[in-house]
């Protein structure tokens, strides 16, 4: 999936900080590294759906990014936090798969 643009609101950017502690810069690491995209739900608006990337950052953290696309093919993440081990495993078999 190509990102063409990230937009951040406000009151995401405060979640992913205070609740997981996950800055933007890393949150957009992952979103640039070519992480590995799943649609995970319908989104409220139709065709605009929720998806969860997963990857690593450059400093070596595992990520997982939630986000919604746009039409526009911008995307707005809504969270963000540490990948589980289960999560962590799945990554490393679809990233074997490339």
């Amino acid at each position: 999936m190509r990102i063409s643009e990230i937009i951040w609101k406000p009151q995401f950017v405060d979640k992913l900080a205070a609740k997981h502690g996950v800055t933007v810069e890393e949150a957009e690491d992952v979103l640039h590294s070519g992480p590995h995209v799943r649609k995970v739900g319908k989104g409220r608006t139709r065709r605009e759906h929720v998806y969860a990337a997963l990857g690593q950052t450059t400093g070596g953290r595992y990520l997982i990014i939630y986000f919604i696309r746009k039409l526009s093919g911008a995307v707005v993440p809504i969270s963000a936090r540490d990948m589980g081990g289960g999560e962590r495993d799945y990554y490393a078999k679809q990233k074997e798969s490339y």
